[in-house]
């Protein structure tokens, strides 16, 4: 990490503080591991030096060391001699930092002044910690909040009218001609707290986080007011040049269906790399224009792995190419409600999922004990409701026949948006030949002929396998950062959906907005409200809540996404089944009226869409 550190702060030199002479064993490794690391960082040069020649060198001459690192048995005996020369203790800054966690704190021990407790009013030096809290917010990514507090705290020194006892007694050295004071930023770097909880900080780390949280919320409530920038780099695609711009406000909108390839993990030696064919991924298919994917495709045996919108319509174009002599297959790994129309037994599923009444079925974010009941009450209704779809689909394609009864309900697909329309006449060529269904192939491989299933020797012959596997929509939004702890936040836990509030915005990212990347049943018409939404809050309309109030609304989305999605589609943020719900609370953020329709029959029972929301 000292390298690291090194490395990130444009600091030329890392100096091994050890006592390797006499502690042969404890200090002889860490000396070994300080020169393995060294090595990694030629850019930077390093050496080694005994703990107490150390401490006479900082007397004599501190210019000569830039970054320091010790073992903790000699941590506090340098920190403290380094206070020594740097206005005393109550100056120093430090920081704690482990794998995932750090604590900022005083970066030396405080004692007292003048045999007088030190706590009494007006005598203990607030500038360590205020420093320290300035370490802390470079450390979490905030540059502008660390810079600001910094300078806050060198104008109060040199304005002089705040001056506590340590710091009146040094500061006629500081005036002297030839010296000058400098704010010396020293890290200690102590073994990392794999098992800290963090009801262990002491009040002082408590009112820091909550500063942080205030400061962070504020800073994207009311655009750049703090002075925070993004640096934003982008490259032209033609000519591959790049350009720089700073900005106060970032909208991202790279929706989640593009560019990063879901690429399933194959078995040893049973990859791509062992077939003699070709392997490509349906975004590389559809990137092909219709004649080039025609010959591509033409006369060859084709397996499409994946079995929604775009495993289905690829299939389609290969049995249309090829007809029966060229079967194209499909292997299903998971089978899905895929609809053959929006009119199960002649009802528009609009009647059924997207008005108010459907979504009182249903346990919402936020509700109260009456919707919560409510919701409880008619669940036997909503079970009615997904049958009655379900019964449809399987009438309509046969599912029982070909082995194609999912395991979820309907409810459920529509909670993930893995509902897809089955393109016309898909079954009729399952019946004529011309596609072939492999059903729930979880695991499968590839050998040199094609591909291979699970518990099978046999291989499914294949000329051109296309996988129609999905996106790593989550991956292609992290990697849009450059900061990793910014590519933290954005990607959650992996077993929550992506962090969002009103699925727009991150509580910890301050003057971002992502747009598209939450699914509905609608896509375009969501965004829109959305993007009308953020302009509200761009224009002053309205103000973003706490930290803590965005993420507790974010937990009960995430505990609602999981309790009616399946597997691990929770992560796709859909909103399908609740987009009404989700609507009224951006209207009531902008001042609207959430209730867009005329009459009590009409807002209950009609299905909400794009026309509701105009004007």
């Amino acid at each position: 990490m000292p390298f690291e550190y090194a490395f990130l702060n444009n600091r030329k030199k890392v100096t091994a503080v050890h006592k390797a002479n006499i502690m042969k064993l404890a200090d002889g490794l860490f000396l070994e591991s300080f020169r393995e690391v060294a090595s990694k960082y030629p850019g930077i040069k390093y050496n080694e030096i005994l703990v107490d020649n150390c401490c006479m060198q900082l007397e004599s001459k501190p210019e000569q060391f830039d970054v320091m690192v010790t073992p903790n048995l000699y941590g506090n005996l340098v920190a403290n001699t380094a206070a020594g020369i740097a206005g005393g203790t109550g100056v120093i800054l430090g920081g704690n930092a482990g794998e995932d966690h750090a604590v900022f704190e005083q970066g030396a021990s405080a004692g007292n002044v003048g045999n007088e407790k030190i706590m009494e009013p007006k005598k203990a030096n607030p500038i360590a910690l205020l420093l320290s809290s300035a370490m802390m917010f470079r450390h979490l990514q905030f540059p502008s909040f660390a810079d600001r507090l910094e300078t806050a705290v060198k104008r109060v020194i040199a304005e002089g009218k705040h001056r506590t006892k340590d710091v009146e007694a040094a500061v006629e050295g500081w005036s002297k001609p030839g010296v000058h004071l400098t704010i010396c930023q020293t890290s200690r770097f102590s073994s990392p707290f794999k098992h800290f909880e963090p009801r262990t900080l002491n009040n002082k780390a408590r009112a820091i986080s909550s500063m942080l949280e205030d400061l962070s919320s504020w800073c994207a409530a009311h655009g750049s007011s703090w002075g925070w920038k993004w640096n934003v780099n982008v490259q032209d695609t033609r000519t591959l040049s790049t350009k720089a711009y700073q900005v106060e406000f970032v909208v991202v909108c790279v929706g989640r269906f593009s560019q990063v390839p879901n690429i399933p993990e194959f078995p040893p030696n049973k990859g791509p790399e062992a077939f003699e064919g070709e392997v490509i991924h349906s975004m590389d298919y559809s990137k092909m224009d219709s004649t080039t994917a025609t010959n591509f495709v033409k006369g060859k045996h084709v397996a499409v792995v994946g079995f929604q919108k775009s495993g289905m319509d690829i299939a389609m174009e290969c049995s249309t190419v090829n007809g029966i002599e060229h079967p194209c297959t499909v292997v299903i790994r998971t089978p899905h409600w895929n609809v053959p129309d929006h009119f199960p037994w002649g009802l528009s599923l609009g009647y059924l999922y997207l008005n108010r009444f459907s979504e009182l079925m249903v346990h919402k974010p936020g509700e109260g004990l009456l919707l919560s009941l409510l919701a409880t009450t008619l669940s036997p209704l909503r079970w009615a409701f997904s049958k009655f779809v379900e019964s449809y689909i399987e009438h309509k394609h046969r599912l029982a026949k070909h082995g194609m009864v999912p395991e979820q309900s309907f409810l459920n697909e529509l909670s993930s948006c893995s509902v897809s329309l089955v393109p016309e006449g898909f079954y009729h060529r399952v019946v004529e030949g011309s596609i072939k269904l492999i059903k729930k192939a979880e695991n499968f491989g590839i050998t040199k002929e094609g591909i291979v299933l699970e518990g099978q020797a046999e291989a499914i012959k294949s000329d051109l396998v296309i996988l129609a596997t999905g996106f790593k929509g989550i991956d292609k939004l992290k990697h849009i950062f450059e900061s990793p702890k910014y590519q933290e936040f954005i990607a959650g836990s992996d077993d929550s959906a992506v962090p969002l509030y009103r699925e727009c915005i991150h509580p910890r990212i301050p003057q971002l907005a992502i747009i598209g990347f939450s699914e509905s049943i609608t896509n375009l018409y969501t965004s829109e409200i959305r993007c009308r939404w953020l302009a509200e809050l761009l224009d002053g309309n309205f103000k973003l809540p706490s930290i803590k109030v965005m993420g507790k609304d974010i937990a009960e989305w995430d505990k609602y996404k999981k309790r009616y999605s399946y597997g691990k589609y929770y992560r796709r943020s859909c909103i399908a089944a609740l987009h009404i719900w989700h609507n009224d609370q951006l209207c009531k953020d902008m001042g609207w009226n959430p209730k867009r329709k005329k009459g009590l029959w009409a807002e209950w029972f009609e299905p909400y869409g794009p026309m509701d929301y105009a004007g």
